[in-house]
């Protein structure tokens, strides 16, 4: 996390059309930290010459350079400056009032930039500009990002959708997209994510600030689900997109998506690598929400002096921080951090200041990452203050959330702490006849029809944590040796089959009901998972040949097969196999709640 780096601006470009024309040329190099300061450059000279039109482009252009919370030094008033002097232009006056509104916002003191917003928005539904009107709400959002203010940005997401409807910019759909996928993450609303992101990818084909978003929001999916195979092709490709095009706080999600891929991936050396870098530039900046993600960080990677240190530099009365975009991600980290050190006078401030958002979700400013649900902490801070029955109602809260989006990583993590467990639950896997299987809860079991994968599921629950060869499955089921008979890949016929499902799955979940979008997304990730175990590096399809691989394959699909017959009956099951059975040349079952399987 570094400071702006200096530009190379010509001295003798002097006139404001050339430096207005250099700044635009900067910007689509990628040079973007250049470009702001010959922006500024030239947004000093149109004032001079009293050019209003060359003043409010450049003005403009120096704001969309401004990074989250840092300091915005003499902007706001160049901004308000330029507010009065186009008081007789509304199409202007719009323009600058939405972004002294988003200037206010990003430097946490979004309530200075309520007025400008409003007043943005309002005069941009009076001209009928549906682009000016994309730029106002876009503001609007950002002065309404705090955690109160859910539901009206939720509306606002709406009108911004319908806003960008009949237009053909690829920035403005761009935002309309990020800001539903903001608010999708943070009422965990996995179909409409996976919608957005899908929405992303298809922007990015021809747009490289597109390219960035689409795949580091995807890297933060990935992570939801604990996936982090996929860390460093994403990373790679967001940075290659943001060195060609200027995106102002492309260098702290490139820290966060490194640091935090190794948190869930349990690569400490990595952790405290980026700890210096979060440590280094939270306190050059006094950014409170750097330092308090620098603590978690140093908690997660079991590092106590550091936590303490990193910690203390979150100092004062917590109760003042500004209800903005990373006021509940702030506490979440703090409380995370003050759990680690046995804090105890932190963690009571923390958690009177965060109980009334109990079941929120806590989301990175932006969708930038995942930091689990407030339960979760809470429950293991009301355990530390002795609240034994807030603590348990808490804890299974958090559970049954992260079971529910498929976050296995912080699942696991939480049901691996020392509080006392909840009770265990008791499924059915066993064959009732030659043609028939229960399966379901203890009490209330449904029938399915034999099928192979059911026989592979019943030997891996039977016993947790042992890993079973591919080729050991197989040969248990058919009760003998594996052969290379009836192993066969993915064939084109079957790939493009599954392809086309994956479509309409994707179509289908936008109207499916809580139920039916639970089956369905099970099923979405079944056929991801056999259509990436078909493919090779640079996506090419893999060779048949060595049984253990052709086995690892059909083991796969048998699994996939059974489970989802399952999701049909019993799609929380299903599910919670879907997370814990890992397969691959060698499978295992490794529950992250107290279960007792009768087989």
């Amino acid at each position: 996390m570094s400071a702006r780096r200096g530009g190379d601006t010509d001295p003798d470009v002097s006139d404001v059309a050339d430096l207005l024309a250099r700044a635009t040329a900067l910007t689509a190099e990628g040079r973007g930290e250049e470009a702001i300061e010959v922006y500024d450059l030239a947004a000093a000279r149109a004032r001079e010459s009293d050019d209003v039109d060359s003043w409010s482009t450049a003005l403009l252009g120096l704001a969309s350079g401004q990074r989250f919370e840092t300091e915005v030094s003499t902007l706001p008033a160049r901004l308000y400056e330029l507010y009065t002097r186009v008081h007789d232009q509304p199409r202007r006056r719009a323009a600058v009032a939405a972004a002294l509104a988003r200037c206010w916002a990003y430097a946490n003191v979004a309530e200075r930039g309520l007025p400008y917003a409003t007043l943005a928005v309002d005069l941009a539904r009076e001209l009928g500009d549906a682009a000016l009107l994309v730029d106002a709400l876009d503001a609007a959002l950002a002065v309404h990002w705090g955690p109160d203010d859910l539901t009206r940005r939720t509306e606002l997401a709406r009108d911004i959708d319908a806003q960008v409807a009949y237009l053909t910019d690829t920035d403005a759909h761009l935002t309309a997209h990020l800001w539903a996928l903001t608010v999708a993450c943070e009422r965990l609303d996995i179909p409409q994510m996976h919608r957005q992101i899908r929405a992303l990818e298809m922007l990015a084909e021809t747009s490289d600030r597109a390219r960035f978003f689409a795949a580091s929001r995807r890297l933060m999916l990935d992570l939801l689900r604990g996936r982090t195979d996929t860390a460093a092709t994403l990373r790679s490709q967001f940075v290659a997109a943001a060195q060609r095009t200027f995106i102002p706080d492309a260098f702290a999600v490139t820290h966060a998506l490194t640091a935090y891929p190794a948190m869930i991936s349990g690569d400490r050396a990595t952790c405290r690598t980026e700890l210096d870098a979060y440590e280094e530039f939270g306190l050059s900046e006094g950014v409170i929400t750097v330092l308090a993600e620098g603590a978690f960080l140093a908690a997660a990677s079991g590092d106590r002096e550091r936590t303490r240190r990193m910690l203390g530099h979150v100092s004062g009365d917590l109760s003042t921080l500004p209800r903005d975009h990373d006021w509940l991600l702030t506490l979440q980290c703090v409380l995370e951090a003050a759990l680690t050190i046995d804090d105890r006078d932190t963690i009571e401030a923390v958690t009177e200041l965060l109980s009334p958002y109990e079941g929120r979700a806590v989301i990175n400013a932006g969708a930038v990452m995942f930091h689990g649900v407030t339960d979760d902490p809470l429950s293991r801070a009301h355990r530390r203050l002795g609240n034994a029955e807030a603590a348990h109602a808490l804890r299974e809260s958090a559970i049954a959330t992260y079971r529910r989006i498929g976050a296995q990583w912080w699942s696991r993590r939480l049901a691996n702490t020392d509080e006392t467990p909840s009770a265990t639950t008791e499924f059915v896997l066993r064959p009732d006849g030659s043609q028939v299987w229960e399966v379901g809860p203890a009490d209330a079991p449904s029938p399915i029809r034999a099928m192979r994968g059911l026989e592979h599921l019943r030997r891996l629950v039977a016993q947790p944590g042992v890993e079973f060869t591919a080729t050991d499955l197989i040969g248990a089921a058919v009760g003998g040796a594996v052969t290379q008979s009836g192993l066969d890949m993915l064939d084109d016929e079957a790939r493009t089959a599954y392809r086309r499902r994956l479509t309409e799955i994707d179509e289908l979940l936008d109207d499916a009901a809580p139920g039916d979008a639970s089956r369905l997304n099970l099923e979405r990730d079944a056929l991801i998972r056999e259509l990436r175990s078909a493919t090779g590096l640079s996506g090419r399809e893999r060779t048949t040949g060595a049984t253990a691989e052709r086995a690892r394959v059909t083991v796969r699909k048998s699994i996939v097969g059974a489970l989802s017959r399952i999701a049909e009956v019993h799609p929380d099951l299903a599910r919670h196999l879907l997370e814990c059975v890992h397969t691959g040349s060698t499978c295992v079952y490794t529950p992250d709640i107290a279960v007792r399987w009768l087989t």
